[in-house]
Order: structure tokens, then sequence, then C-alpha cells
């Protein structure tokens, strides 16, 4: 092989090697910015499911089964503390409050979090699996 032929592979393996790492990052970092879909179906009577968006800066919002909420997080290197407002519109039904009020309460309670490729998992009394909205 031609010594700049085997100088410029060994470049650019040096190049997509040192990539890696980064890559692999990247998909284990918590998605900050990006909305997080409750893997759940709708509830009976609508097209909602839950999400929530968690900003680098720690603002939170929270897109329940029928009302939002706003909030706070902090995010660690694998742990989270989610601080949503209880705060609820009168336009919801009963029903929907109360599953509101209980994924609220579920969201309270997560400690830790972990990421696998576009899942996340937060993890506490019980664990809720999110999808990375990635469109």
């Amino acid at each position: 092989m031609l010594p700049r032929v085997r100088t410029v592979l060994c470049l650019v393996l040096t190049l997509v090697a040192g990539s890696l790492p980064l890559a692999a990052q990247g998909e284990a970092s918590f998605p900050f910015g990006t909305a997080l879909v409750l893997d759940a179906a709708p509830q009976p009577g609508s097209k909602r499911i839950p999400m929530i968006e968690i900003e680098e800066n720690g603002a939170a919002a929270f897109y329940l089964w029928c009302a939002s909420a706003r909030g706070s997080a902090n995010v660690g290197d694998t742990t989270i503390t989610l601080m949503p407002t209880t705060a609820l519109p009168s336009q919801c039904t009963s029903d929907q409050i109360s599953r509101d009020a209980e994924l609220l309460a579920q969201l309270a309670q997560m400690t830790g979090w972990r990421r696998q490729g576009n899942e996340v998992d937060l993890v506490g009394a019980s664990t809720l699996r999110f999808r990375v909205m990635t469109n």
C-alpha cells in the first residue's frame, strides 16, 4: 500500500474511532429539551398521551391525561427529582382529574432514570417508560 494512502486510512480510522464514544454518550445522556411520551395507550375517549419536557435549566412541563402542569426537575447522571405543580384545570372530568393526580404523584416519587436508545425509564416506587420524540 502506498504510504500516503496508508496515512489517510489511519487518519480516517482514528477520526471514526474517536467519534464512537461521543455517539454512545449522546444516546445515554438525558434528552433535555425533547418531548418524552409515556409508553401507554390513550385513555378511552381521548387521543392524548402524557408527555414531559425537561429543559437543562430545570424547567419542566407536564402534559397529563387531561391537564397540563409546570414544575421543575433536578437531573443528575442517574438520578432525577421531579417537582410538578398539582393545579389542575376545571374542564377535566373527575375521572381525568383522578388519573392526572395519580400520574403526578408517581412522577413526584421518581428518584432515578436510565436511557437505552429512544427509551427513558423513570424509576421510583414504580417505573414509567417514556419514548423520546424523534420527529
